[in-house]
């Protein structure tokens, strides 16, 4: 079957591949197995040297990068631009930090001895080809916070991208050629889903890692697991963004609507539940939906462009009804709730929604407990800390929190007592090469970023050495 690069802002499909069969998979891993035979002997320099050529073409392509992933998924420009300058960062960080991030690790001399031996060590080394199943919305960013670390590690990297990204996809292959990896190192398999299970399962392939829906890392996941191979699975969200009375509230709206619209609000880490304090719920609600309803939506190539289209028609069918349950529910519509009813005549075929706000949720509401992937906020009205937290906590999903409160007593109370792989205090959840990425419950397991991130597909290995011959 075809896989297509369609515009979302206009529904234009720009170009079509023919997906690999097998026998051109078969040598994808077939080169993946020999690339590995050969980088995994290469030293940190040899490895940084060409990771800081990939980002210094990376960063003189950062327009043309930033111009294909908006007219692939649809987010504005200006972002688009940010993402490709973010993963220069990453790329550099990870180059100059790799080395002492895979240090070996030196037991305390005592344990040594006590152990048996003259010397112990441990060391972490490669362990093969890592296939990364990645997702559209941030569709540079996903792969170069995993292939940075990956290749820094001495692992070959198989990129399976969202098929709505084929031109991005091809892009990040031809990064990595042009700056000289060796051939195998990186490669992108335009493939179906349908096809993934069966590279998984291929003996040349160690590891997995995801980045997606619940199902598909169920999917996933349970294939890896009858493989007993690594898997590490960063899956939905449906982050808090909580306000107490100590916030500054003029900040904490300007960042709550960033936190909630940016990527046109298809981000797993984006605030999506905005949960404040009865004494300042009124001021934070009536400025939330003025500055949500003022929002710009349209060409996500204009640099003015706020919101941008949804990436596909189907996520703005979930969108809509999403919406329109909570709404036969008895939810308040503050603000939008529908399609842009004015737009560009060029544009009426994308996949546009206005930034809405709905406040009056309850648990009979779907949109209470499900993701919503698009630019749509539910704001909850609390007591007190405790249901603040109890409210929080109300989702399957853990994957990271905001918190605006200058008090510390809270600020640790909800440290120990928010379920999630992230507290961010008084601004916006974000990743960062220094931080680990991840989440708990369905949100998914294991970490990205960090030094955390780049020890998942490493071979950690004790060296013990015994006493020397008498």
């Amino acid at each position: 079957m075809p896989i297509a690069s369609v515009n979302p802002a206009t529904g234009e499909t720009l170009e079509t591949f023919e997906a690999l069969d097998d026998a051109a998979i078969e040598l994808c891993l077939s080169r993946a197995e020999s690339a590995f035979r050969q980088y995994r002997t290469t030293d940190f320099e040899q490895r940084a040297a060409l990771v800081h050529r990939a980002a210094d073409l990376l960063e003189a392509d950062q327009e043309a990068v930033a111009r294909t992933m908006t007219e692939e998924m649809g987010k504005p420009l200006v972002a688009a631009r940010a993402e490709a300058a973010k993963c220069v960062k990453a790329l550099r960080w990870y180059a100059d930090q790799a080395p002492a991030l895979l240090a070996d690790e030196l037991p305390r001399r005592e344990d040594v001895a006590d152990a048996g031996a003259s010397d112990a060590y441990v060391r972490y080394r490669p362990i093969g080809a890592v296939l990364a199943v990645m997702p559209w919305n941030f569709p540079f960013w996903q792969v170069i916070r995993f292939a940075a670390p990956a290749l820094m590690a001495g692992n070959v990297c198989l990129l399976k991208h969202a098929s709505n990204v084929p031109r991005t996809a091809l892009a990040l292959e031809d990064l990595f050629r042009r700056a000289g990896f060796p051939e195998g190192c990186f490669q992108t398999l335009l493939i179906g889903s349908a096809a993934v299970e069966g590279v998984i399962r291929d003996r040349r392939v160690a590891a997995v890692t995801l980045t997606g829906s619940e199902p598909a890392g169920r999917a996933v996941a349970a294939t890896a697991a009858d493989e007993v191979k690594k898997a590490v699975l960063e899956l939905g969200g449906s982050d808090p963004f909580v306000v107490m009375p100590s916030a500054d509230l003029a900040a904490a709206v300007a960042t709550a609507v960033r936190a909630r619209v940016q990527n046109n609000g298809q981000s797993c880490i984006a605030a999506k539940r905005f949960i404040v304090h009865e004494e300042v719920y009124e001021p934070f609600l009536a400025a939330f939906t003025e500055a949500m309803r003022a929002l710009k939506v349209g060409d996500p190539m204009a640099e003015d462009t706020a919101v941008g289209p949804l990436a596909s028609e189907q996520g703005r069918t979930d969108l809509e009804e999403l919406v329109e349950d909570a709404r036969a529910h008895g939810a308040r519509v503050e603000c939008g709730g529908r399609r842009p009813p004015e737009l560009d005549p060029g544009l009426a075929a994308g996949w546009f929604y206005e930034p809405t706000v709905l406040s009056g949720i309850t648990p009979r509401m779907r949109v209470h407990l499900e993701e919503t992937f698009g630019p749509v906020a539910t704001v909850y009205r609390v007591a007190d800390l405790d249901e603040a937290v109890e409210r929080a906590n109300d989702s399957p999903f853990g994957l990271s929190s905001n918190v605006w409160t200058t008090d510390g007593a809270e600020q640790q109370r909800f440290v120990r007592d928010i379920e999630a792989g992230g507290v961010f205090f008084n601004g916006m959840t974000a990743s960062h090469p220094a931080l680990p990425f991840g989440g708990v419950k369905r949100s998914g397991f294991g970490r990205e970023l960090s030094g955390h991130g780049i020890k998942e597909f490493c071979n950690i290995t004790t060296v013990w050495l015994g006493p020397p011959a008498s």
